[in-house]
């Protein structure tokens, strides 16, 4: 089975533009992401997805391989599968390029689901989630996802679901859901049908693009993990892991 990583890469950011080469820790923050992702034992290929010469050469001088892809395109979903539609591929990899503390073990367990799916089949697509907290279930900004007795995703939201008649303190759990990471890997095939679909009303109703492959019917392995990462949408979010990368540049 071949196993490709993409990071889809865009220079423009509504909140953080230019976010991608920020330098974060002596390092522009797509160098953390690469260096991170092609410690993943599972990956036979690493790239990256970019519309953007100034993320190429960066990627290009790192000893990376980059893909142009065209500036229209709606999402880092589409831009993958522009990447890799020509691409000899089994499995794709949506490695999100701020997300610095990635690690290859975090892209095994979740590629870990194609090479030895545990319900026998290879699903459509999987993702990772982690145990959440009162804060983050009642955050619009943190994402739900809940699942059923197999670890497949019945449904994501930013609404603190399933708790909207009994809330988590009167059940005494906050085990009806957790908090969704947005790592995905997708079956080929799969992608193309998901990137060939018009957008679902659920997806547009919660600005949540994993809604769309529900809506196609797709079953989504969500793998648990212990931890979330922390990725960087402001200038703010840079400085508050900045001494962590630090430590770790030293330490690495």
């Amino acid at each position: 089975m071949k196993i490709v990583g993409v990071i889809p890469a865009r220079y423009s950011s509504v909140r953080f533009p230019g976010k991608i080469l920020h330098p974060l820790a002596g390092k522009p923050l797509i160098q953390w992401v690469l260096e991170g992702a092609s410690q993943a034992k599972s990956l036979a290929t690493l790239l990256v997805a970019t519309d953007d010469e100034r993320i190429a050469a960066v990627v290009k001088g790192l000893g990376y391989q980059v893909v142009m892809t065209d500036p229209a395109l709606p999402s880092g979903t589409d831009r993958i599968w522009a990447a890799t539609r020509d691409l000899e591929a089994d499995v794709l990899v949506n490695i999100q390029g701020d997300e610095p503390l990635i690690t290859g073990a975090l892209i095994d367990r979740l590629t870990a689901v194609f090479t030895r799916p545990p319900q026998g089949q290879m699903p459509d697509m999987a993702t990772l989630a982690h145990p959440i907290s009162e804060s983050e279930l009642s955050s619009p900004n943190a994402v739900k996802v809940v699942m059923n007795a197999l670890g497949e995703a019945l449904y994501f939201s930013r609404f603190p679901i399933p708790y909207s008649r009994n809330d988590a303190n009167s059940l005494g759990t906050l085990a009806g859901c957790q908090k969704h990471i947005g790592l995905y890997a997708y079956s080929k095939s799969f992608l193309k049908r998901f990137c060939e679909a018009p957008p679902a009303l659920i997806e547009k109703a919660e600005s949540l693009e994993q809604l769309r492959a529900l809506h196609l019917g797709a079953k989504i392995q969500v793998v648990s993990v212990e931890e979330g990462l922390r990725g960087v949408d402001t200038p703010e979010d840079a400085l508050a892991l900045e001494s962590l990368m630090k430590s770790r540049r030293i330490h690495g």
